[in-house]
């Protein structure tokens, strides 16, 4: 079986990254993960050159992803095609940083904006716009030796990709084979019911998991069937990475601002031993 990366979200300790917060990457290290994700946006500052070789010298690869203070008017996939320029703009900045930090990726909800839902019958050249922005912003990514990974949300969160199906069909549509997705278990939940097909629709375009319970929780004990998930990773995609995730919910206010309302990570190197204790073993029976 490839190897598989486990990594884990900054927003699993802290609710914004900034130059303090750079004890991560040895966290990361000592907790016997690969990878750190880092949420990024307009009230976010990296010191490029210390994130880089902090990163490098403990082994730890980088992924950047928009989930900072991500202005609602960039977002590729609105009508006014000049702020759907600005939204490509936005997002072209920060794949230049992540490629600047030696990230291997830069993902998220790119196709549009987390938390604008449109209740409408969706104009017919919604998708093939969005497509053509990711098409350009991927292709932008690939010179840049960065991949491009577009995450399927939850109908509450987005209206444009819900499932691994419609992923996929706009990775048809944007045309680029640096393009790829990542499916997040928790948004699953209210879209598909067998978590090991929705896996295999996505085959080798599959990047990795946002690996969580039904409740954000560590992975173990809730709704999400990780046997076959499991078994579905190992033997039927080119995924890489699983990435833990959740909000600290001992930061006051945080986990209340994103949507969550109950203590399921009060801390973050516990939700990452329990997740990793539960899916490496799942996974060495593979």
């Amino acid at each position: 079986m490839r190897q598989l990366h486990f990594g884990a979200h900054i927003f699993l300790w802290i609710d914004r990254w900034n130059d303090s917060s750079l004890w991560l990457i040895e966290r990361a290290q000592q907790l016997r993960l690969n990878v750190l994700e880092i949420a990024v946006g307009d009230d976010v500052s990296i010191d490029v050159p210390t994130l880089r070789r902090a990163a490098k010298d403990h082994q730890i690869a980088l992924i950047l992803s928009p989930g900072g203070d991500w202005p609602m008017e960039c977002d590729i996939s609105l009508d006014d095609p000049s702020l759907a320029r600005r939204g490509a703009d936005w997002h072209r900045a920060w794949i230049d940083v992540a490629a600047e930090i030696g990230a291997v990726a830069y993902t998220g909800a790119i196709y549009g904006h987390p938390g604008r839902v449109m209740k409408r019958v969706p104009p017919a050249d919604e998708l093939p716009r969005v497509a053509d922005h990711l098409h350009t912003l991927t292709k932008f990514a690939s010179e840049r030796n960065v991949e491009l990974v577009i995450e399927p949300m939850s109908h509450f969160r987005t209206h444009l990709v819900n499932t691994p199906a419609q992923a996929i069909r706009l990775i048809g549509l944007a045309n680029h084979p640096n393009l790829k997705v990542l499916l997040d278990t928790y948004h699953l939940v209210t879209e598909i019911r067998d978590y090991a097909h929705a896996i295999r629709t996505c085959g080798k375009k599959l990047w990795g998991l946002h690996a969580c319970e039904n409740d954000r929780g560590a992975p173990g004990g809730g709704l999400v069937p990780w046997e076959p998930v499991c078994r579905a990773l190992a033997s039927e995609t080119a995924a890489r990475y699983i990435i833990f995730e959740s909000y600290n919910s001992a930061i006051p206010g945080f986990a209340e601002s994103r949507g969550m309302f109950h203590d399921v990570c009060a801390d973050g190197d516990v939700f990452v031993r329990t997740a990793l204790r539960h899916l490496q073993a799942l996974l060495h029976q593979q």
